[in-house]
């Protein structure tokens, strides 16, 4: 290959990260909604009746399917289809920065004003509650952290005769920050907060 053909290809568009392409993506929308003349944030507790992560509370969104053209219409479709929310109703704002836990998994954030939305009325099989929280209120709070350590397990047919020490090779343990909001009776954490978290900071 000739330098002018490397740097042609060079040029070409990339993944946002190496492993984008054929990682799990998924994109959720951060929801402000208007209550008494005050902004407030929307969220979901997950129904009961998940296979994954029964009652934890989340922003509306989900896997991006090969059908959507875009992250943000997977965010959009997921909302009318958890919430029932017309996109019509949905007046994006911004994109957030993605969040990628690892080369395997993605999240696109959007921020979203809805302006038509009910706490009543969604789909019960993927969603047991619906509540929002004042945004002032989120803005002022501080979140506390808890650290999870993770350790590297190898399959049993790894091949450490290929590598220096063998399997004395030292994995490097790695630590992972949990944040959590508390607000009255809700506890958000994990995922949903990590986003919070850096939306909250990109208004302070």
């Amino acid at each position: 290959m000739g330098l002018d053909k490397l740097r042609e290809q060079l040029k070409q568009k990339q993944p946002l990260f190496i492993g984008e392409d054929t990682a799990f993506r998924s994109a959720v929308l951060i929801p402000l909604v208007l209550v008494e003349e005050e902004w407030h944030v929307l969220f979901e507790v997950r129904s009961l009746k998940m296979r994954k992560q029964p009652g934890d509370i989340s922003f509306p969104g989900g896997k991006i399917d090969l059908s959507d053209a875009s992250p943000l219409e997977a965010a959009i479709r997921e909302t009318h289809e958890e919430l029932g929310i017309e996109p019509k109703s949905v007046e994006v704002i911004a994109s957030l920065s993605p969040f990628v836990t690892s080369s395997s998994f993605v999240v696109y954030p959007f921020v979203a004003i809805l302006n038509s939305y009910s706490l009543h009325t969604f789909n019960k099989d993927e969603v047991e509650e619906v509540f929002t929280i004042p945004l002032k209120w989120l803005v002022d709070y501080e979140p506390y952290c808890h650290s999870v350590s993770v350790e590297p397990r190898p399959s049993t047919d790894f091949p450490f005769h290929k590598i220096m020490n063998g399997s004395e090779y030292q994995w490097r343990a790695r630590s992972i920050e949990e944040w959590f909001f508390d607000y009255g009776d809700y506890t958000i954490w994990g995922l949903t907060a990590r986003i919070l978290k850096y939306f909250l900071e990109r208004l302070k």
